[in-house]
């Protein structure tokens, strides 16, 4: 790990809002606010005339150009078929999220100087191409992405360390148990973590990358536009211009019923406008099939980490969407009392992750002048032990159907990391030329349900290996998630090994290119 010269910072990348923050001399992560004096920033990129990109709101210039308008991005990251065109250019998940984090960079550099370094986080539920898209993203910005953390991490740190209790080797107390649910814009995870003032370790999490407030907030865009069209006979959905204007509108509204019991909606398309009310309780029954998708997860990851509701300490809520009411409530339901807002829910993940940030600085700097040494040392003192949240496996031939390939789980999710696995195999083909490793990431055994994340082969093998030669796999997660492989035929002692970094998405040449693409817009 190599830090740049100049500040570090962490950074939540979020579906809807971002913010970013940094550890400031006594300690305290501090969220930077953006030009405009707000700690979060909306992640919208406006692509405007002339290279001009508005970040944080829809600009005006183009509102009446849904397609110059991205809202939601961080749910295309690792998705390669995916590119948003724009005068005569295709731009990559990674290049319109480096958009946002350029904006980040940009606003907070006028508050504490130039930024070189940073941690940017990720929902735990983000598969390898999802972090490798995030990291490269943060590249293109012109950043040094010194890790790429998990999001209830960030937050569990920022709980622990602004209660004043992680770093304090002299604190003597029992171990803590806390549950972390996790309901941003676009993602969802559910965390249980245990912690002591020096180590905290993942227990067990699982999650889903496409549910979020995005998903709440599109219950009511639908049932608006039906309410409009048997008012009017007009499709709403069939206007764009109108449709992103509904949808804003209905964002707003999704707050709205957080407050108060209903809100109303002014729509307008070919002419026609009409005011329809929505309360409340409709907007519990049209969204209780998403809120029942998260009490199952929250549930499941209780169960897996073997851990009942009398047993936690704490319940807390991270993410904007946890600000709807009946969230509260479902989670009274399954923990027996209400969840803990000590945390708050837009800016704990940038403050974890800036304390992450801090932490590794600690260890590659030594004194930062920037830091206090007390603070150092308590940030020395840190161990995390974190887990993986998808199973590691490797394709073979199915043992009951030779003409049919399967996973075979190597490394199960919710391991401790680090954590390695040796298994022996044997060849399926008479003297073979190379033998051909394909690493696999899911819990299915169907080979086409999983993400491949790499293959490797073992070459220049001995001369007439028959069927059923011996191959012995080792795979192995370090304590940062990097995946290491190594295999070995034992008959002739040919090894190849692998540190494993998503094959796919960009390459080198690729980020050089977008970052020199970069440098031709103006972010504002």
């Amino acid at each position: 790990m190599k830090f740049l010269d100049g500040k570090t910072v962490g950074i939540d990348l979020g579906t809807s809002y971002s913010a970013i923050a940094h550890l400031d001399q006594s300690g305290n992560p501090t969220v930077l606010k953006n030009s405009m004096g707000n700690a979060i920033t909306a992640s919208i990129v406006s692509l405007g005339h002339n290279n001009d990109v508005t970040v944080g709101a829809i600009d005006p210039a183009v509102a009446d150009d849904p397609a110059r308008v991205v809202i939601g991005i961080k749910r295309q990251m690792g998705n390669h078929d995916y590119f948003v065109d724009y005068d005569s250019k295709r731009l990559s998940p990674e290049f319109i999220s480096a958009m946002i984090l350029r904006k980040l960079k940009q606003d907070a550099e006028q508050q504490i100087g130039h930024i070189a370094n940073a941690v940017i986080t990720v929902p735990y539920y983000f598969n390898e191409p999802c972090r490798k898209a995030t990291q490269d993203a943060g590249q293109i910005a012109g950043l040094n992405v010194i890790d790429v953390i998990n999001e209830p991490t960030a937050a569990t740190l920022a709980y622990a360390w602004l209660k004043g209790e992680l770093g304090r080797p002299d604190l003597v107390g029992d171990q803590k148990k806390i549950l972390l649910y996790d309901l941003g814009g676009g993602t969802f995870d559910v965390t249980v973590v245990q912690y002591t003032p020096t180590q905290f370790t993942v227990l067990g999490t699982d999650g889903d990358t496409f549910l979020g407030g995005l998903d709440w907030s599109q219950r009511i865009v639908d049932h608006v536009a039906e309410k409009f069209t048997k008012q009017t006979g007009i499709d709403v959905k069939s206007d764009n211009v109108a449709m992103l204007e509904l949808t804003q509108q209905c964002d707003g509204v999704k707050r709205e019923l957080s407050v108060e019991q209903h809100a109303t909606v002014e729509v307008e398309c070919r002419g026609r406008e009409a005011t329809i009310s929505v309360t409340r309780k409709e907007f519990e029954r049209l969204s209780a099939d998403l809120l029942q998708r998260t009490r199952d997860t929250t549930e499941l990851v209780l169960e897996d980490s073997n851990t009942t509701p009398e047993q936690l300490d704490e319940i807390l809520l991270v993410g904007g969407s946890t600000y709807m009411p009946i969230v509260v409530k479902m989670l009274k339901d399954v923990c027996g009392r209400a969840p803990s807002r000590t945390l708050d829910p837009q800016l704990a993940v940038a403050q974890g992750a800036a304390i992450h940030a801090a932490i590794l600085e600690s260890r590659t700097r030594g004194q930062n002048s920037s830091i206090s040494e007390s603070v150092m040392s308590r940030l020395r003192s840190v161990k995390a032990v974190d887990v993986n949240s998808h199973s590691l496996g490797v394709e073979i031939t199915d043992p009951h159907n030779p003409k049919a390939k399967r996973n075979h789980i190597m490394i199960p999710r919710n391991s401790h990391l680090p954590f390695s696995k040796h298994q022996r195999f044997v060849t399926n083909t008479a003297n073979p030329k190379a033998i051909q490793i394909r690493l696999l990431e899911g819990e299915a055994s169907d080979v086409k349900a999983c993400t491949r994340v790499g293959d490797f082969r073992i070459k220049e093998l001995p001369a007439g290996l028959p069927i059923g030669s011996p191959v012995e796999v080792t795979y192995q997660y370090d304590e940062r998630r990097r995946i290491h492989v190594t295999a070995k035929e034992l008959t002739g002692d040919r090894e190849a090994s692998v540190d494993i970094v998503w094959e796919g998405g960009l390459q080198d040449s690729g980020i050089d290119a977008y970052k020199r693409l970069s440098s031709d817009y103006q972010v504002r």
